[in-house]
């Protein structure tokens, strides 16, 4: 509600997307073969992210995708730790959890990026327990240019195998944006490795038109689809060390209807893959040159 009685919009803002996908990893906790365990998720979905998650017909019927996206960046997480990481750069960090969820060292140190706004608010829900590792918060607007290249430098040069990760970001940024964003984590020798999510320019099209109105009135509409695909990124200094397809991945791990579970067995071809709905998480390599 507004301050005079009138109700408002339920998305206001971007960061209120981050309360909408909580929603999803609350549900997917609450299920007794969960994929993974977020005990604080419903606190930070809150109400409101309940709301949101409902009036959206088209990512209810899909949620498989939100809770296999999460995952799937677990698993490539885990194993980039696992070969030695030192440091987690986590942008548009929104109301993750990993922190505190997943199992990490103690040395290792987490960053985490994102608005004033949506840290002032999951701060305090989260005060009470105890990161698994060093975790700094640092409150950036990443479309500050200046601002994100001198942080992307201070934190290169205090860590030698940064993985950075940008869960549900890029499909918010331009094509030109993702470049600029791309080219400046390549400019620092220590990060190695980024896990991203991409999506299909049919997929783009399908959310935009079924579900996207509410996301692009609060100033946040669906953009990023390349249609070349993981190869975009060959050209702003990454390459694709390994992808997990979330359609494949979600009938795998039990997360799709019987009909989608079916098709989910078939092959997946990359034929008219820029038409189709398409959705993966990558991860990619920091390449020497940029071309």
């Amino acid at each position: 509600m507004t301050g005079g009685g009138e109700p408002g919009p339920l998305v206001r803002d971007i960061s209120d997307t981050a309360r909408w996908v909580a929603t999803y990893r609350a549900r997917e906790t609450e299920r007794p073969d969960a994929v993974f365990r977020d005990p604080f998720a419903r606190r930070l979905a809150g109400e409101r992210g309940e709301q949101i998650a409902r009036a959206q017909p088209f990512s209810e019927q899909n949620a498989w995708a939100f809770v296999t996206r999460t995952y799937l960046f677990d698993r490539f997480l885990a194993e980039d730790v696992a070969q030695g990481a030192d440091l987690v750069l986590n942008l548009a960090a929104g109301l993750d959890a990993r922190p505190y969820r997943m199992d990490l060292p103690a040395s290792l140190r987490w960053v985490e990026v994102d608005l004033p706004g949506i840290l002032d608010y999951k701060e305090p829900i989260l005060a009470q327990a105890s990161p698994r590792c060093a975790l700094e918060r640092v409150r950036l607007d990443l479309s500050d240019v200046a601002a994100r290249r001198a942080l992307f430098q201070r934190i290169g040069s205090s860590a030698s195998r940064v993985t950075v990760i940008t869960e549900g970001l890029l499909i918010y940024l331009s094509a030109d944006e993702v470049t600029a964003l791309a080219q400046d984590l390549a400019a620092v020798p220590a990060f190695r490795h980024w896990i991203l999510d991409v999506v299909s320019p049919g997929l783009v099209k399908i959310m935009s038109q079924r579900g996207g109105q509410m996301i692009a009135a609060a100033g946040a509409p669906y953009k990023f689809g390349p249609t070349e695909g993981v190869a975009f990124f060959e050209r702003t200094g990454w390459r694709a060390t390994a992808q997990a397809s979330l359609f494949k991945t979600a009938g795998r791990i039990g997360r799709h209807r019987l009909l989608y579970k079916l098709l989910s067995l078939l092959p997946e071809s990359e034929r008219g893959r820029d038409k189709r709905p398409w959705s993966a998480v990558c991860r990619m390599e920091r390449t020497t040159r940029q071309a």
